[in-house]
């Protein structure tokens, strides 16, 4: 049976956590045995995205470069990356589920994209998002910014199934993979993105504009009423 390194996340994501999960791939990619890297959240809560308070001082544009770099990690490693999905699933946390591999969801979890309602756009996660469910389900999760249920992820294919027992999906799933080996995951991963559109100028673009949208004032004012007050935009 291939090796299964774990990565429990926090509900938000901040610099340390994007560290964190780099160490944890390190760790998958240097076991020779490892064949998949599970990223699972704590109970009721997968990952609701950046760190609002962090986010309203710390600087936005380094932060979505690395953010944006860490997605691009998931899908160049060569490692299977898969998220475990048992809860809410918002904003950068719809990012990381949408770069993984291959997405386990149980019934309650709910997946949306409220960067809107502050001023902002998921920039970093749309390309992953539109490579994994399309253009027009993308558009739509960022316009409305409503949720989705599992079910509905798994139709437009954010989620690859979804389950109650996602222990017995992934055991399925490393046993298939011990017949692969690992060069052979890297090259498969390296020739689809050449397929696709996540290019440097793809990624140039989704970093230089969340910089820009966070670095405007009122986005700025919204995120710091938040972290003095924990005072929503719509309740100015």
């Amino acid at each position: 049976m291939a090796t299964t390194v774990r990565f429990t996340i926090g509900a938000t994501i901040d610099g340390a956590a994007i560290k964190e999960i780099h160490a944890a791939l390190d760790e998958a990619e240097n076991s020779p045995d490892c064949r998949i890297f599970v990223l699972q959240g704590g109970d009721g809560v997968f990952c609701t995205g950046m760190d609002l308070e962090q986010a309203a001082t710390g600087d936005a544009k380094d932060g979505g470069a690395d953010f944006f770099g860490l997605l691009k990690r998931f899908t160049t490693t060569p490692r299977a990356v898969v998220a475990q999905v048992d809860g809410r699933v918002a904003g950068g946390g719809v990012g990381l589920a949408a770069a993984s591999d291959f997405v386990y969801a149980s019934e309650r979890s709910t997946f949306s994209l409220p960067e809107a309602l502050w001023g902002l756009l998921p920039c970093c996660v749309l390309p992953f998002l539109i490579r994994r469910a399309g253009f027009q389900r993308a558009y739509t999760m960022t316009f409305s910014t409503q949720p989705v249920s599992a079910e509905q992820a798994e139709r437009f294919q954010l989620v690859d199934e979804v389950t109650q027992d996602p222990e017995a999906v992934v055991k399925r799933l490393a046993y298939r993979l011990t017949k692969l080996d690992e060069s052979v995951i890297g090259d498969m991963k390296r020739y689809f993105r050449d397929l696709w559109i996540i290019s440097d100028a793809t990624e140039e673009k989704a970093v230089g504009e969340f910089g820009r949208l966070m670095s405007t004032p009122e986005v700025r004012q919204r995120l710091s009423d938040y972290a003095t007050e924990k005072r929503f935009p719509w309740e100015r």
